[in-house]
């Protein structure tokens, strides 16, 4: 009686919508969280990889990976969630202590010592798509039951998704989740290569290349730090009243100076270099000026955009004193430091309204890819199973 009562409470397989076809969500194993999509948005890192330009991208695969959600079940030992709970899931896990403790991979000690936030215990799964529990995914077409892969241990764009509990943000209630999805990735990205990686202080000058998302929230990040000049730069100037509004005090328009390298424009405006500049486009040309702006002897450069090329500067442009450094997520600890990005938005201390220029269904995904190419607009967020 005791085992037909414990089956009866047993997640069953759920078929649903995953952007353009149905498949089924199996149950979630040991350690793994099924959750309902209410929101997701589109990030260029999801059309990075559906192009075929991310060699990490494994086929067929549910993109998304910026989103809001319930927890709908959860497998057995998941200690961060709870069924009901509102979350956000994160592309970047959060470990335990107790992994870091154990030194489960090869990040643990620097992780301990506050040096980086990456984690490779869940990482050398969600890079093959697959889950932690057994090596498989939990998606199959429904079709046929072959297996489709997850996308950055997220898989957004689908009614349901699991995800590792590592990677499972609990928010706030009555935090906004067709908002506060941006948290996921671009909102935060941005805020966190300002204020963490690159850690911009108060009286600087920056540099931002590309006012998308995630560089107009290092706009506005600059802003909220006292930066005294913020250069933003993008050949649509459409983006550029939004970038004042944010915070920045200039708008450049590399276009305007023909075939001038754009690094020597700002080095000419700035008196020698801004101190710290970011590069939110993912164009090899732009991450070499994102360097190359930046003043002799200090000057920062921080790679944010993904880029598919390699990239090239001369050498001395670091003997002297120059620093190249990357950004991802914006160095934060998901679990831990995204609810408190959201109760910074419900206290009225980020902005995060003005980057959602369009708002459409899942179905529409195809015409917010279109959108996206044309570079009209910043976020647009997709309902997908809210109310």
């Amino acid at each position: 009686m005791e085992s037909e009562r414990e089956d009866a409470v047993q997640p069953k397989p759920i078929t649903c919508k995953a952007a353009v076809t149905d498949i089924v969500v199996h149950p979630p194993k040991e350690g793994e969280v099924r959750i309902k999509i209410l929101y997701a948005a589109l990030c260029h890192t999801d059309e990075f990889s559906r192009s075929g330009a991310d060699p990490e991208a494994k086929f067929p695969c549910v993109l998304g990976h910026e989103a809001t959600a319930v927890v709908e079940s959860v497998g057995k030992g998941v200690s961060t969630c709870a069924v009901g709970d509102f979350v956000i899931p994160c592309f970047m896990p959060e470990c335990f202590a107790e992994d870091v403790q154990a030194r489960t991979c090869g990040m643990c000690e620097g992780y301990e010592k506050l040096k980086t936030h990456l984690c490779g215990k869940i990482r050398q799964f969600t890079a093959q798509g697959v889950m932690a529990a057994d090596g498989k995914p939990r998606f199959s077409l429904k079709a046929d039951g072959s297996p489709v892969y997850h996308f950055m241990g997220t898989s957004a764009f689908s009614e349901y998704t699991v995800c590792h509990q590592e990677s499972v943000a609990v928010i706030p209630r009555d935090a906004p989740p067709e908002k506060v999805c941006l948290l996921g990735c671009g909102v935060a990205t941005g805020l966190g290569a300002v204020w963490n990686t690159a850690n911009v202080e108060e009286g600087s000058t920056v540099a931002v290349f590309g006012l998308g998302c995630v560089g107009l929230a290092c706009v506005q990040a600059a802003q909220r730090r006292g930066a005294r000049e913020v250069l933003a730069i993008d050949k649509n100037e459409k983006k550029f009243d939004l970038a004042r509004h944010l915070g920045a005090t200039k708008c450049i328009n590399p276009a305007e100076y023909g075939d001038r390298p754009i690094q020597d424009v700002i080095v000419e405006l700035t008196n020698g270099g801004v101190d710290y500049a970011f590069e939110c486009v993912g164009n090899q040309h732009l991450i070499r000026a994102s360097l190359e702006c930046t003043h002799k002897g200090w000057g920062v450069g921080t790679v944010v955009g993904v880029c598919a090329k390699e990239v090239s500067t001369r050498p001395f442009n670091l003997i002297l004193g120059r620093t190249w450094k990357g950004s991802a997520f914006g160095g934060w600890r998901p679990r831990t430091q995204v609810p408190q990005l959201v109760q910074k938005y419900l206290d009225g201390e980020i902005k995060l309204d003005e980057f959602i220029s369009h708002r459409m269904t899942l179905s529409e995904v195809n015409e917010a890819i279109r959108l996206l190419h044309l570079g009209d607009g910043i976020r647009t967020v997709l309902k997908v199973t809210a109310d």
